[in-house]
């Protein structure tokens, strides 16, 4: 909710009051929010190797709560901003914009805010699930709750965010919006302090990308070597797939990494043993090759992503280009264009429960499967589904445009199906990857660097989104044109034909996603599960966990 209610009006706040132009304004919040999601890899590293998740958090959560704290102070007092200007009114052109001391007070709280929550945001996740013993009885299955149920808690932050705290900041200052945020910080650190005692900490591991480093130099440096047939001349014989303990799932992939376990001299009482550099464990191995394999599984939720950027500002657009009033065409009360992006969130509300509650329970019985589908089939369904919100776009964007060149605005409410096709798709893709990174890092040490991937994702998907706008700007201006998405008027714009591109594109995702899914569970089936015997795992493997 904090960090939600801070990036979602910055804009209002860069441009109103700190009177950046607007193309600037908007690129500090862009990068800001990308800066917040790509710093989830720095989270997820510091906890796995060094600090684990309670102390990443502690820690990192004072670095957010000062951030908030410093950021409320500047908007409340005078001197630490420019002098009160109309930017819209003036256009920009007389107003004092913030440099100097104030500029750098500005770009200190805010990025504090960036490094805390990035650093924060991973752990949350891996720290809860560390809780749940996976091995026992029903443990996998309150794990896949556990992931459901912080997610709508994710999803009621982000409700009050849009809704309550952007209203207070529109009517209040941002000066007490910012100071909310600092106290529900300072609310979530006591709750996390207040357990302390009871936690079940996963102590730090050392560095995990030393060994996986070693794997790659080992098998390079033993690149011309050949894996004997016989389990005596390697290490724990990692050269013959079958033989790996715990008939670890990806055995058959990446073998040229297996060549990292073979033992070149013969041990004896005086031979010096081999440098870890030059010989690694069965362990390092799998670690490596569990890395490899979830990357494609990763790259396929990017295009997801970009429908999610074009959803928070294109589709905010076409809010602002129609009738905002309720009821339509009334003059009683205008919904905000920005908080359409609540829309999903309130209706996951509902929708989250009522997976966990109802559908969990059916598909359980339908598929024999503890969680009733798996972290993959779960992605599937939301890449598959989210074509479908770009193709209600598309459809609502042409007939816009037909009726505003006709002197007639349609109704807002035309846009929401776009937002709740979206939020479908996210309750499916967002909880089935988090729990699928979690899972298959259960032994690799690597449970919050691999949760960070998640957040990773949506700072590819803005910055992949940043990529095709130009990128299409530039091709379809060639006739001498502005292009699509040049003009700066929706009504001039051919936004609907950007949709149906992104639609076919996550088509095309959706089934390059069953080809990697498909090949990531090649050996399944003689797999066991791992994750109870301390081995790399994927999920649960009853026989019936293949998407």
């Amino acid at each position: 909710m904090a960090i939600a209610a801070v990036g979602n009006n910055l804009i209002t706040y860069v441009f109103g009051e700190m009177h950046f132009p607007l193309s600037q304004a908007a690129n500090i919040v862009t990068n800001f929010i990308g800066t917040v999601f790509l710093l989830s890899l720095l989270g997820g590293f510091l906890s796995d190797s060094y600090l684990g998740c309670f102390w990443t958090m502690l820690t990192f959560g004072f670095v957010e709560l000062s951030g908030f704290i410093l950021l409320s102070l500047q908007a409340h007092l005078p001197q630490l901003k420019p002098p009160p200007c109309n930017m819209a009114a003036m256009g920009g052109g007389s107003c004092e914009k913030a440099g100097g001391f104030k500029s750098t007070v500005f770009f200190v709280a805010l990025y504090l805010v960036a490094l805390g929550s990035g650093c924060l945001k991973p752990n949350m996740i891996a720290h809860g699930a560390d809780q749940f013993d996976a091995a026992s009885p029903g443990g996998a299955r309150r794990l896949s709750t556990y992931f459901n149920s912080a997610y709508f808690s994710f999803c009621a932050g982000e409700l009050v965010a849009l809704t309550a705290l952007v209203w207070v900041q529109t009517h209040s200052g941002m000066d007490v919006g910012f100071g909310i945020s600092a106290a529900a910080m300072a609310a979530g650190l006591v709750s996390l302090v207040s357990g302390a005692a009871l936690y079940r900490n996963k102590p730090p591991q050392g560095s995990i990308f030393t060994p996986i480093a070693r794997v790659f130099v080992a098998a390079y440096s033993k690149r011309k070597q050949v894996c004997p047939s016989s389990s005596n001349s390697v290490n724990a014989g990692a050269c013959e797939p079958a033989r790996l303990a715990g008939n670890f799932r990806h055995n058959n992939k990446f073998r040229f990494l297996d060549k990292a376990c073979i033992r070149v001299a013969q041990q004896g009482p005086n031979t010096k043993p081999e440098s870890p550099w030059r010989l690694c464990t069965v362990a390092e191995v799998q670690q490596a090759k569990t890395l490899l394999a979830v990357t494609p599984i990763f790259a396929c939720t990017i295009v997801f992503n970009t429908v999610l950027a074009q959803l928070q500002t294109f589709s905010v657009q076409q809010g602002s280009a129609m009738d905002t009033a309720l009821p339509p065409g009334s003059s009683s009360f205008h919904i905000p264009p920005a908080s359409l992006q609540a829309i999903p969130y309130a209706m996951l509300l509902a929708l989250v429960p009522a997976y966990e509650l109802l559908l969990v329970p059916l598909l359980k019985r339908l598929t024999g499967t503890r969680s009733g589908i798996t972290p993959l089939q779960r992605i599937g369904v939301g890449l598959g589904t989210v074509a479908f919100s770009m193709v209600a776009a598309a459809a609502v964007e042409r007939r816009r445009r037909d009726a505003a060149s006709e002197g007639r605005l349609m109704s807002v409410l035309w846009i929401v199906p776009q937002f709740l096709v979206f939020g479908v798709s996210e309750m499916f893709t967002a909880v089935g990857l988090i729990e699928f990174f979690y899972k298959q890092a259960c032994a690799g040490g690597m449970q919050a660097f691999l949760t960070a991937l998640t957040y990773c994702s949506y700072a590819f998907g803005f910055y992949l989104s940043s990529v095709l706008v130009s990128l299409v700007n530039r091709v379809t201006a060639r006739r001498g044109g502005a292009g699509w998405l040049g003009d700066n008027n929706l009504n001039k714009d051919r936004l609907d034909l950007f949709y149906w591109m992104l639609a076919a594109l996550s088509v095309l995702n959706f089934f390059c996603f069953l080809l990697c899914a498909r090949w990531y569970n090649a050996g399944v089936d003689d797999c066991s599960d791992a994750a109870a015997s301390g081995q790399v795992a994927a999920e649960d493997v009853d026989g019936k966990e293949i998407i």
